[in-house]
């Protein structure tokens, strides 16, 4: 029997060890993340602490094999409950480093040829001509020289995006080098041009951006925030059309939350270009030029940005377990799905069809960007519930590289520690602006009328109105 405890001994007094390092470990993370508020973080201090104590005794003392068994029992129990939230806190840690202001875009751009022409690759190209774009994008310049270097090129450059196209068809130019949200333009005005050509070379650019951010102190200060959801898939930095434009406008001291939607096709002035174009057409030269344009439009400050793309919507409602969003009507999207009129429960691939669906609707994209408010609306309210606790590892993982915002880290865990002080109760409230149906000229599409919508000067005012109202409540 003595040769047994001599045994036993030394592994309880290594449990006793591992408790006290692993609640160390542990304490030392939640002060790094630094999302609890300060009251919280000494309660979990001295609870992790006496836990620890009390198990510790247990399995130390000398007398009572049944009391021993128990407490060797509780001890791992404790160990193993420990190392779980280590690995929370470590998720935690690797998705707040990926936040903040990052300082680039990617500009994406592909070489075209005519899909029956003899051309295969980049080299065949060598000596010929290549038709571009001048003004659409701050890269275009070392896309060029990127080009020049591989081969001999004769560039020859317009300002207008369908004579560019007309001398391509009637190949008065060999290929075309542009960027893939111009193209993608191309391809939605003339559904018969994707059809003619070929991509035989594609890259990709970073182009240094400045952070645009207003910051204020976001647990004290009312602030807005722009949501820009651009219509790709893949990496959340490339610059595209922003077919979702939201200003998010929150009071952390009313617990108030207006949600202001914006149509794709508005027709505004862009900021950066002192030019009439489609709202969607902003994002093609970056989110900073949304962000100045909306400003203009709107007559607010908008302090920060939250940039999404179709990958995002799928990934974050998916890492949420679904969502339940309110649908004002009944109908079937263009991809199969069914939705009621009243709360649908959706996966990732049923909400992002659901937040794109306009031609279902008379009002086309006036019900799409409705639709797109009562998906934040359904976002929001899944995050802050009790629920998400247990989805916390495979939100966190999804969110990772999911969106790009100019928040910083510590804005994010100061809010957090908020929410978790006060635990409010949030009033989330939901306008749109509209305009009526027209067809007239645009910055980026050049000689080419297309599709717009005039805007309603009354609903301007009533939204700026409103925003102004939620951030001077107190």
């Amino acid at each position: 029997m003595a040769k047994r405890k001599e045994k036993v001994m030394p592994f309880l007094k290594f449990l006793a060890i591992a408790m006290a390092i692993i609640t160390i470990i542990t304490l030392c993370l939640f002060y790094f993340i630094d999302i609890l508020p300060g009251e919280y973080f000494l309660v979990l201090c001295v609870l992790l602490i006496l836990f620890n104590i009390i198990f510790s005794c247990l399995i130390l003392v000398r007398r009572g094999a049944k009391r021993r068994a128990v407490g060797t029992v509780l001890s791992i129990l404790y160990i193993i409950l420990l190392v779980l939230v280590i690995i929370y806190e470590l998720n935690t840690i690797g998705f707040l480093k990926k936040l903040g202001f990052v300082n680039y875009k990617t500009e994406n751009y592909s070489v075209l040829v005519l899909k029956d022409s003899k051309y295969e690759e980049l080299s065949d190209l060598d000596g010929k001509t290549m038709g571009s774009l001048e003004f659409t994008s701050d890269g275009l310049k070392d896309a060029k020289e990127k080009i020049e270097k591989n081969i001999t090129i004769d560039f020859k450059t317009t300002s207008d995006i369908t004579a560019l196209k007309e001398s391509f068809l009637k190949e008065e130019i060999a290929s075309m080098l542009i960027e893939d949200s111009m193209l993608a333009m191309l391809n939605e005005s003339d559904s018969n041009f994707a059809n003619s050509y070929k991509v035989i070379y594609d890259f990709s650019l970073d182009v240094e951006t400045e952070d645009i951010a207003s910051e204020v102190d976001i647990t004290k200060d009312a602030f807005n925030i722009y949501v820009s959801g651009i219509d790709t898939y893949g990496s959340v930095s490339s610059v595209s059309r922003s077919d979702v434009n939201m200003i998010i406008t929150v009071n952390p001291k009313t617990h108030k939350i207006l949600i202001t939607s914006i149509p794709r096709d508005y027709y505004v002035t862009l900021a950066g270009k002192n030019a009439k174009d489609k709202l969607t057409h902003a994002g093609i030269y970056g989110i900073e030029e949304s962000v100045a344009t909306l400003e203009n439009l709107l007559d607010i400050n908008i302090n920060y940005y939250v940039k999404v793309n179709f990958t995002s919507v799928i990934d974050i409602v998916d890492a949420l377990g679904g969502v339940n969003v309110y649908s004002k009507y009944s109908f079937t999207s263009q991809d199969g799905y069914y939705y009621n009129q009243g709360y649908n429960s959706v996966d990732g691939k049923k909400a992002l069809s659901f937040v794109r669906e306009r031609k279902s609707f008379s009002e086309g994209d006036r019900t799409r960007v409705e639709n797109q408010a009562a998906m934040i609306e359904a976002l929001i309210n899944k995050a802050i519930s009790p629920s998400i606790i247990t989805r916390y590892t495979s939100l966190l993982n999804a969110l990772s590289n999911s969106f790009i915002t100019n928040l910083k880290t510590e804005d994010i865990t100061n809010f957090i520690k908020m929410q978790i002080d006060d635990m409010p109760s949030w009033d989330i409230e939901n306008i749109s602006l509209n305009g009526r149906d027209g067809f007239d000229y645009t910055y980026s599409y050049g000689g080419t009328k297309l599709y717009v919508m005039i805007p309603d000067n009354e609903t301007v005012i009533n939204a700026t109105n409103k925003i102004e109202t939620i951030l001077k409540e107190e």
